[in-house]
């Protein structure tokens, strides 16, 4: 299912799942970080390996108040 259908779903745990699968992602950066571990994610169907580092660098471009480049 594509973004736009989960949020249209008729099933109310359906609609919520976009948001659970957000917070288990956020959630697994956070574990990698504390473990100094990397992640893998697919993007446009390739799979690619973030390392801890990495998302720490990500973290902070995307906190608040973070300068934009």
């Amino acid at each position: 299912m594509k973004q736009d259908d989960l949020i249209k779903a008729k099933n109310p745990d359906l609609r919520g799942s976009l948001a659970a699968m957000q917070r288990a992602a956020q959630s697994a950066r956070d574990i990698a970080i504390q473990t100094n571990t990397a992640i893998i994610v697919v993007r446009n169907g390739q799979r690619i390996r973030i390392t801890a580092a990495e998302l720490r660098k990500e973290r902070e471009r995307n906190a608040p108040g973070a300068l934009d480049n």
